[in-house]
């Protein structure tokens, strides 16, 4: 026999899962404004020297295959 009810009306409806979310959300220990600001140096930071590293490891293997180009071609 089919259901009339839909699986999400079963469940408790859209209600129940933003009220879940909000529940979900009074239990998050939020950083305050001076641990913000330090997480946010950090990873501009650690992005800039990771885009170094792949800009230097770029520019080594262009060299590389020029060198290369030059030897063979």
């Amino acid at each position: 026999m089919a259901k009339s009810n839909s699986a999400v009306q079963q469940r408790g409806g859209f209600g129940k899962f933003f009220r879940g979310v909000k529940a979900e959300l009074k239990k998050v220990v939020w950083p305050t404004k001076k641990e913000l600001i330090n997480y946010t140096i950090v990873v501009f930071l650690v992005t800039i020297f990771i885009a170094f590293i792949i800009y230097v490891f770029d520019a080594v293997f262009a060299q590389l295959f020029n060198t290369l180009l030059h030897f063979v071609g």
